[in-house]
């Protein structure tokens, strides 16, 4: 496999993660103290966290996952298109 191959699938990998931690914030009975819940926090919050200091929520709504998923899937076709002009 390339490595632009790679980069794509890893981006896909962390757009479903950020997915999965979106919509486990609507379920409230969740211990996000447990293993699994904790580090899928940690490791999606790292990306998450900058556009929630930028874009507060409006009306009690929090509309920074939906710039930061755009922004991460813009950063993946750009990244995997350089990588394909340089034929890696």
């Amino acid at each position: 496999m390339q490595i632009s191959g790679f980069v794509f699938y890893f981006f896909q990998f962390y757009f479903w993660v950020v997915i999965v931690r979106i919509f486990l914030t609507w379920i409230p009975s969740i211990d996000w103290s447990s293993p699994f819940f904790n580090a899928l926090a940690i490791v999606s919050d790292v990306f998450l966290n900058p556009f929630r200091k930028i874009i507060p929520p409006m009306g009690g709504l929090d509309f920074s996952p939906i710039i930061a998923l755009m922004v991460l899937q813009f950063i993946q076709v750009a990244l995997v298109k350089m990588l394909l002009m340089l034929g890696l």
